[in-house]
């Protein structure tokens, strides 16, 4: 979890995101819909945006899981995704910030040079309810590698 082993003692079938809120206090991810629906709840499992809010945690053994919170350095340089969202003022209510974020360094991780129609269809399926696209998309761009 964000790097470091960890063992929880849970019903295997306990989704991911009540282990992250609950028992880890981790609170990036958060609950919007259930039902892998909208990105709140998004986490890079091996580098990969997933929903976290109906995977059952036997599924993420073995694996590396991330969490907004782990994105920064240990010094607590953000990310230069996250850092770009702040720039951009990217957040209105910021709920929608977790899986936007996620599925932002997920698409730069696999493609530093995503293009604009790549990154709009990969945060096509985190849904924000504010209206902040532009301000997103412009973030996301920003935060592409030269």
């Amino acid at each position: 979890m964000n790097g470091t082993p960890v063992q929880l003692e849970l019903d295997p079938a306990t989704p991911l995101l009540y282990a992250l809120r609950e028992a880890l206090e981790l609170n990036g991810p958060k609950f919007g819909c259930g039902l892998q629906q909208c990105g709140a709840c998004m986490v890079l499992i091996d580098g990969n945006a997933t929903p976290s809010c109906v995977l059952p945690i036997a599924a993420v053994e073995g694996k590396e899981v991330t969490t907004l919170e782990g994105l920064a350095s240990e010094e607590g340089t953000l990310h230069p995704v996250q850092q770009a969202f702040l720039d951009a003022q990217a957040a209105q209510c910021g709920y929608c910030l977790n899986g936007m974020v996620i599925h932002a360094v997920s698409v730069l991780d696999a493609d530093p040079q995503a293009g604009e129609a790549e990154i709009r269809e990969a945060l096509d399926l985190n849904v924000c309810r504010c209206g902040t696209h532009s301000r997103i998309l412009k973030a996301v761009l920003k935060s592409r590698k030269s």
